[in-house]
């Protein structure tokens, strides 16, 4: 008896071990990505107004449409939190690898990563990218992205860099050009700075539109010429589900004050080729990266 005892006590203590041995090892096997509702923009660190959104949307979506390439823009406020890399460069390879970003045969995917809180990104490439690309990638971050940011200006910055790795990285690879060279990179520079320039130009022009909308709307209580509105979105619109906001209408006459909901349509999928998941791409590690 005393020698079966002892055995179920060391077995019980050799179990209790294992136990106590295997969350933690299975905690530090699991790995945490961010999941996408979009495999065009994830906009999880709040850095674009709905209308940039939905031009970036846009955008992507004609790349893909016009040559297959899927090119998503994720942003997040950390990496933190979620499976532990060395470095941005790690934790963008192992997100595009997890995700399946591009075509699994060509893999030809992009992934544009901003991260709000640790002021670092990356432009991650396929595997199917020739490394000269890798410049031109570094050339877009520092010419394009970096100086917007250092402003705070993200939304600016995203939208102009995200037009710069289309037009320079991914259809020229789609229609099997060559990388270009120093000169032609210059070039690329100069004109991501006049796209991001032309970019605030425009969000400029929508804001004061809506200034001058309003002067001449009349209030529906008083009459009189010049209210003032203000759209706030309360939830975003997904793949799956419609967004929320809400229209504030003052008019500062006679003190009218209206609060008045509305619906985001949500994100389309219509197009044969969006899909609901990315192809099965990979990459080994091609890209460019930066902080400000």
């Amino acid at each position: 008896m005393p020698l079966r005892r002892l055995a179920c006590l060391f077995a019980l203590l050799l179990g209790g071990l294992s136990g106590g041995l295997s969350g933690p090892a299975l905690a530090q096997d699991a790995e945490a990505w961010p999941l996408y509702d979009s495999t065009y923009v994830n906009d999880y660190a709040k850095l674009l107004p709905e209308e940039v959104e939905g031009r970036v949307v846009a955008a992507l979506t004609a790349l893909r449409d016009d040559t297959g390439v899927e090119a998503t823009v994720l942003t997040l406020p950390t990496r933190g939190g979620f499976t532990p890399a060395p470095s941005i460069e790690a934790f963008a390879t192992g997100l595009f690898n997890h995700w399946g970003i591009g075509d699994a045969g060509r893999n030809d995917g992009i992934l544009i990563m901003v991260l709000r809180e640790d002021r670092e990104m990356r432009i991650e490439l396929g595997s199917g990218y020739p490394r000269a690309f890798d410049r031109e990638a570094q050339d877009i971050i520092d010419g394009v992205f970096l100086p917007a940011f250092r402003d705070e200006a993200y939304a600016r910055g995203i939208e102009a860099g995200t037009r710069a790795v289309i037009t320079r990285i991914a259809r020229p690879h789609a229609e099997g050009s060559a990388p270009p060279d120093a000169q032609r990179s210059r070039t690329g520079i100069i004109i991501g700075v006049v796209l991001s320039v032309l970019g605030f130009a425009v969000s400029v022009i929508v804001v004061f539109w809506r200034r001058i909308r309003d002067r001449f709307t009349r209030c529906p209580h008083c009459g009189t010429r010049g209210i003032r509105s203000v759209r706030h979105t309360l939830s975003r619109a997904t793949r799956s589900r419609q967004g929320e906001g809400q229209r504030i209408t003052d008019c500062p006459h006679c003190g009218y004050h209206n609060v008045a909901p509305f619906v985001i349509p949500m994100v389309s999928t219509t197009s044969s080729s969006s899909g609901g998941s990315f192809g099965g791409g990979s990459s080994g590690g091609g890209g460019a990266s930066g902080s400000w």
